[in-house]
């Protein structure tokens, strides 16, 4: 999904308020991850997963990773913050246009 940056910028402001419900640590991108993180997305349509210091990959390329194994759009990175975005099939998030 392409979001524009008026709906980038409002996705922002909406995961800018939640808090961080997966931590990556020295084990970087496991299967594990990738799996909890999909499985959030079947009650949520903002995940926000925070890279520790310990983890020896770039938070961007594991974000772009993260986005392609949920099939979900990465929103942005923000040092250590990845937000990522899948709306249900009834998006509960109305996207300004």
């Amino acid at each position: 999904m392409k979001l524009t940056s008026k709906q980038r910028a409002y996705l922002r402001s909406l995961a800018s308020k939640e808090e961080a419900i997966f931590q990556i640590g020295k084990y970087n991108l496991s299967p594990e991850i990738t799996n909890a993180v999909a499985e959030a997305f079947n009650t949520r349509e903002i995940v926000k997963v925070s890279v520790l210091k310990g983890a020896t990959e770039d938070p961007h390329e594991m974000a772009e990773a993260l986005s392609e194994r949920t099939k979900s759009t990465l929103v942005t990175v923000i040092g250590r913050k990845i937000v990522l975005y899948k709306p249900f099939k009834e998006p509960g998030i109305k996207l300004p246009r």
